[in-house]
């Protein structure tokens, strides 16, 4: 007997979850391989590991994503033109280096400045309340107490309930001191007590960028470590 679809079967079938999800990291994949981005940033894509970071965080290309501190625009210029159809993209802190630069230029002629374009801690306040996710690359550790207590709050009054707060960020050991070699490391159990207390739940973590002969003794920008650095990769949600 030959089967039939209905035309509402077949549309839930094309939309699901899982698809928009595949077609969302294809679009980083192609993203990838553009001609925007350097030799120098292509050479870090086997480290950094976008794809499947992004994918466990649970990006897809119909959210509304903030990244916060972006630097020279790394992950920016994969997830810019990977959310510029379907979703809506944000940046926050830090942001000058890239607006009379990268941001000028297409596919980035809808990314969103929110909050402070430099560094103001101060009430910090993303002035928006929907997002889908939030997410920091290797910059947890840049911030002081105060800062990341600032940077926590900001985060969760700006997703909506059930959004996603994505970090990932260089290891220091447990406990240790901040010292001559480890100022660009943190301690992981700290940061998830810090945004635990921010009134996020822990959801999971992953071992993506786990690296054994890291032994946590070491500035990241030594010859010994760069590109080998171990990084914790933590996922958090607003509860809903």
């Amino acid at each position: 007997m030959r089967k039939l679809f209905s035309p509402l079967l077949m549309a839930t079938t094309l939309c699901s979850p899982a698809l928009i999800a595949a077609e969302f990291l294809q679009s980083i994949k192609q993203a990838m391989s553009s001609y925007i981005r350097t030799d120098k940033e292509k050479a870090r894509d086997s480290n950094r590991k976008p794809v499947e970071t992004l994918q466990f965080f649970g990006i897809k290309d119909d959210m509304r994503v903030l990244e916060l501190v972006p630097g020279g625009g790394w992950y920016t210029k994969l997830l810019a033109p990977a959310l510029r159809d379907n979703g809506q993209f944000y940046l926050s802190l830090g942001t000058k280096r890239l607006k009379e630069s990268l941001l000028k230029n297409n596919p980035f002629d809808k990314v969103k400045l929110v909050g402070s374009e430099g560094y103001d801690f101060e009430n910090l306040n993303f002035n928006l309340n929907d997002l889908d996710a939030v997410l920091t690359f290797r910059n947890y550790h840049n911030f002081d107490e105060n800062e990341r207590v600032s940077v926590n709050k900001a985060a969760y009054n700006a997703l909506k309930p059930g959004g996603i707060y994505g970090v990932v960020d260089h290891t220091r050991r447990h406990m240790q001191k901040k010292n001559d070699e480890n100022g660009r490391r943190f301690d992981p159990v700290l940061a998830i007590k810090e945004i635990q207390q921010a009134g996020f739940v822990l959801v999971d973590y992953s071992s993506l960028h786990y690296k054994s002969d890291d032994e946590l003794r070491y500035e990241v920008g030594r010859k010994t470590v760069r590109g080998n650095s171990d990084r914790f990769t933590l996922l958090f949600k607003k509860p809903e």
